[in-house]
This record gives C-alpha cells, structure tokens and sequence, in this order.
C-alpha cells in the first residue's frame, strides 16, 4: 500500500500523517459486507439442494442481505456522521458473530434468510465508519487527500469480493455450506476488539457533524464547531437530531422499492405505488426539517455525486448479474462443482487487483470509469457466445475481461463520493453510495432469478447477458455524457456541494 502520505499535495513534512493504527480495524470492518456478499455465490447450489429449494427461492438469501444493508448504510452512516465511528462500529460487528451463530445452526430456508439479514445490517457500520475515520484523519493532518488509504479501502473490499467465491468454495468443501456462516463468527472477534483496541474512544471533532452543518442554512462543508458533550449538541432533542420520521419514510420507501424489485411482477403493483407514495412524503418532511437525515437540498445541487449514484446503480446490475448469474450457471449449465466455480474466478481476482493497485496512483476518474465500462460491455458480448459445451478457456476469459472494471469501477465511485461529498456527511454519502450499489445488485439478484427460473441453463445465461449488456451500455453513456467528471474527483478539488 502506498503511504498515505503521499495523497496530500502540497502538504509540509512537518504534518503529521495517517494513524495506521486505525488500518486493520477500517480495513475488516470494510470487506465484512463483500465477504459476506460474495461467498454466498457459490454456496446457493449446495444450499438449494440440501434444504430443497429451487433458485427462484434461494436467491432471497441474496435479496435479504442487500434489502437489510440498502437501508441500514445511509442510517448508520448517518449515526456515524453523529455519534463517531466507535460506537457503530463495535456494536454492528458484534450482530456479524450472532448472525454467524444463527446462519450454522439453521434448521431450515426462513431462518437461514433471517441470518442473512441479520448480516446485512451488522455489516452495515463497516464502510461508512471507514471513510468517516478517513475524512477525520484528512482534516487532523491537513491532507485533503490520503490517496493510499483510498486505494487499500477500495483494493481490500475489491480483493474479497473476487476472492469469495473461491473462500466459499474452499469452506464447502471442508466443512459444507454451513461453514460459509460459521466463517462470521471469527471475523467478528477480530472486528471487535481490534475496534476495541484501535478505534479513538473520544472521537475526532473535525470529523463529525457537532455543530455548523447541523445549523440550517450552514454552509456545507463548513467546519464543525466543538462541543464539550464529545457528542451531538444539546439544541434539540436527540429524536429531532437523528431525524427518525424521516428514517421511517426512508425505509418505508427502500423496502417497497426493493421488495418490488425481488420479483418483478405486474400483480405487485402496489409496492410500487408504496414506494412512490413514502418517497413524496420522505422528500416533503426532509425539505422541512431543521436536521434533515438526507439534506434533499444540498443533494439535489450536487449534481456530480447524483451521477456517481447513478453509475453506481448500473454498475453493480452488470457486476452482481456475472457474481450470481454467471457463478450458478458454471456450476449447474456447465457442471463445476463449487470449488472449481470459485477458481475459475481466479483470472478475475488476480487481474482486479493489480488494476486497482495501478490506478490507485491516479485520483483521477473519468478514464477508470470509461475503460471500466467498456470492460463490462466486452464481457458481456463474450457471454452471449457460451454454451455447455463451451472451452473451459473461455469461461477463464470472460473472467479475466471482468478483472478490467472490477479493478477500477470500485475504486473509482469510491474516490468521486470522498472528493463530491459534504465532508459533515461523510459517513452518510458512503453509505447512500453502498445503497445505490445494493439496489443495482437487487435488479441483479431479481433478473437473475427471473432469467434461470428453476435451472441455471445456458438459455438462462443469454437472457441474463442481455440485461447485463443494456446496464453496461447505460453506464458508459452516464460517463460519457458527464461534463462534471473532469473537476470532480481529479483535482483534489471537492466539488461543490
């Protein structure tokens, strides 16, 4: 990893720099979710055949997690935002360990489902308390811009996600798909008390939201003022600080959303209409009030993070399509077990890395994002070309081509959100950024299982790839067409907020 000294520009010797005592905690409490995300792709065979459950209904052990995670990143990210990281972060990953507990001893599907949102939202803290200790760190040494700590964020959640599935394999084997949960529980010990140990009991001033920002009519960005409580100012009550109708709303409208979008059907209709109705409601009262959880106002001028949300969304449809999709038609289409499904992502995880390592030199991100979206269209056309009896070099090809925007699309959303975002709210746009992405994996999850059915034939591939094609050529004309790309991350410059 690179110092993360050297993100700064112009920054003096004198300055003191990253505390790389917080790296291993950011660092686990991170790829928890990934880990979790991924690992699971090559246990839903193995698991649908010992339970009896066809795809269609083990691909809520997908859709579970993502719902509970869409809705718990921006909220817990918004307590971060508050109350510090620690807090957070010590109790979301103790829920990791239970829900590991619960997921190895299920007796059934329902309660397996159960364990997974349990994991959903104990991961929920991980990310969000990462890039808020990465802004505090930022603003105590006077380096707008850690570049290093960035690229080990992004390459450690990068290098999980890839590796998951070959981790799944491998626990499967010794142990069945039961080991896949078990694996929770000692990531959550270590989670914890290297939090614990780690993590600053009394929490950074400049990196929280304590006081100017949470003035309405504050300038965003502006610099908190401290407060001898260590905690939200006392103007208020906690209730009005938190902002929980507005949480309620939010979750009202997500859950509608994502429920609607598990499985897309006409007869569903009226989640949708749900969804539209708690969202005008959600945008009235954050409009309205004082501490607004999400500030719509300050969101809706920020057009160059609005895009990278966008990107983000479609992004994961292509990248969550090939993890789950492409994953379960190796296996059932193509006859791998799930360990050798898991190494023939190995092309992938290697290439991945090194891009990501590479172009974590560069902030900029116009170009990553470009070359990532055309990574993604490319593997997708090669998909349309597999079959049963397709060469096994093939299906290390495709994996390979994918390494390409694994590598930097990742990467890239990251530093746009860190350089776009209102520095009070840190925490909470990286967590909005995790919900878009959940979303995006959602659509994924749904087409999925929409396109297999009760088999993961190769019929059912080329209708995935199709989806997965529209969402890649979408992606590349949002980049394409963004004029705010060029002094949005690139710069070292915040974009207006």
């Amino acid at each position: 990893m690179t110092d993360a000294k050297a993100g700064g520009s112009g920054a003096g010797t004198d300055k003191p720099g990253f505390d790389r005592g917080l790296l291993p905690p950011m660092l686990l409490g991170s790829v928890l979710n990934p880990i979790n995300s991924t690992i699971i792709a090559v246990a839903l065979v193995p698991i649908g055949r010992a339970l009896g459950a066809p795809a269609s209904q083990t691909a809520w052990l997908v859709s579970a997690l993502y719902l509970a995670t869409s809705l718990g990143q921006p909220v817990v990210g918004r307590l971060i935002d508050v109350f510090g990281p620690r807090r957070l972060f010590l109790l979301s990953t103790g829920l990791v360990g239970v829900a590991g507990v619960v997921g190895a001893l299920a007796p059934g599907l329902g309660v397996l489902i159960g364990a997974r949102v349990l994991l959903g939202f104990g991961t929920c803290a991980g990310y969000p308390a990462a890039m808020a200790l990465v802004r505090s760190e930022a603003q105590r040494t006077g380096r707008d811009s850690p570049g290093g700590v960035l690229t080990a964020l992004a390459v450690a959640n990068q290098t999980i996600a890839v590796v998951g599935p070959l981790l799944g394999g491998l626990l499967i084997a010794v142990g069945g798909w039961r080991a896949t949960f078990a694996l929770n529980v000692p990531l959550a010990v270590a989670a914890v008390l290297l939090g614990m140990l780690r993590l600053p009991k009394a929490e950074p001033e400049a990196g929280r939201e304590t006081g100017s920002e949470a003035r309405p009519g504050a300038r965003p960005g502006a610099e908190p003022t401290a407060h001898p409580t260590g905690g939200c100012t006392r103007r208020g009550s906690l209730a009005a600080r938190l902002d929980l109708p507005g949480m309620g709303l939010f979750a009202a409208m997500l859950v509608s959303l994502l429920l609607f979008l598990m499985n897309l059907h006409l007869r569903d209709w009226y989640l949708l209409a749900l969804s539209a109705a708690a969202g005008a409601a959600f945008a009235v009262r954050e409009l309205r009030a004082a501490t607004p959880f999400i500030d719509l106002r300050v969101l809706g001028g920020n057009t160059p993070l609005l895009a990278t949300y966008g990107r983000a969304l479609v992004a994961y449809v292509v990248a969550y399509s090939f993890l789950y999709g492409f994953t379960q038609w190796t296996e059932e289409g193509f006859g791998l077990t799930p360990f050798h499904a898991g190494l023939a992502q190995i092309p992938m995880f290697l290439l991945a890395i090194g891009v990501s390592v590479v172009s974590g030199r560069s902030t900029s991100v116009r170009g990553k994002l470009l070359l990532g979206a055309l990574g993604q269209i490319a593997a997708c056309l090669l998909i349309l070309t597999l079959g049963g009896d397709s060469p096994l070099w093939m299906l290390l090809l495709v994996a390979l081509i994918f390494g390409v925007p694994q590598g930097l699309n990742n990467l890239a959303l990251q530093n746009s959100v860190y350089f776009q975002a209102d520095p009070a709210r840190t925490a909470s746009s990286a967590g909005l950024l995790r919900t878009f992405a959940y979303i995006g994996s959602m659509v994924a999850s749904s087409a999925t299982a929409a396109s297999f059915g009760h088999h993961a034939d190769t019929g059912g591939l080329h209708r995935l790839a199709w989806v997965m094609l529209g969402a890649g050529v979408l992606y590349l004309l949002l980049t394409l067409f963004d004029r705010t790309l060029g002094r949005a991350a690139g710069t070292g410059t915040r974009a207006s907020a």
